[in-house]
């Protein structure tokens, strides 16, 4: 009898530890399924959670605070720096952009005008800057400038590309008191004398109505 009880106390023994042991793996299973799968790491799923993101299509209102008007000949290329008029918010009312933000980029020539291409935002306070994908509509509003005309109401308040401005300068010889933006020595443009005339064309750019920015693909902020 001592020995069947014996027999018995170890065979209970037994199947007590092959019972704890069963109910450890289903433990070890669950761990793993909730480990975070390869490729991703947890440092690279928590970075994706925590990008704000300016979708494509958005239109960010600009402003431009050194002149009220741009003036450029047909073939300038002339950098100038924009201002965000207003925060860009998400739908849910996060502001994504704030206003004040730089935009450095150029006009540039475009079928039929001249049109605005976005390069870099330099980020107010913290100077940090980032590439943008962005462009204005074309802008073709033209003005004919001759010699000895009244030319006061196209360049009152105006800035002047450089082209335009050595074409203005062929013209009328000194233009000191007009603000030229782009740089000098863009040289003397040719061909300005038509029918007998001395004159030029040029585009006449409102920045703060003309400029509006459509970003032409996201814009990752972080």
């Amino acid at each position: 009898m001592l020995i069947a009880h014996s027999w018995r106390s170890k065979t209970a023994l037994v199947i007590a530890l092959g019972m704890t042991s069963m109910t450890a793996f289903p433990i070890l299973t669950m761990t793993s399924a909730t480990a975070v799968p390869k490729p991703y790491s947890i440092a690279q799923l928590f970075s994706q959670s925590q990008q704000v993101v300016v979708p494509a299509g958005t239109v960010i209102p600009v402003k431009y605070d050194e002149a009220d008007k741009i003036v450029v000949a047909p073939d300038d290329k002339t950098p100038v720096t924009l201002t965000v008029a207003a925060n860009i918010r998400s739908a849910s009312g996060t502001i994504l952009l704030r206003e004040g933000t730089q935009i450095k980029g150029e006009l540039r020539p475009a079928e039929g005008g001249t049109q605005f291409v976005a390069q870099e935002l330099i980020f107010r306070n913290t100077n940090r800057r980032l590439p943008i994908d962005a462009t204005s509509r074309t802008i073709t509003e033209r003005e004919t400038i001759k010699k000895g005309a009244n030319v006061s109401s196209i360049l009152t308040g105006a800035a002047v590309g450089a082209g335009a401005a050595a074409a203005l300068s062929e013209i009328f010889g000194d233009i000191d008191a007009i603000k030229v933006i782009g740089g000098a020595g863009a040289g003397a443009l040719a061909g300005l004398l038509l029918g007998g005339r001395r004159q030029t064309e040029v585009i006449v750019v409102r920045p703060n109505t003309d400029l509006d920015l459509t970003l032409q693909s996201d814009l990752v902020l972080r």
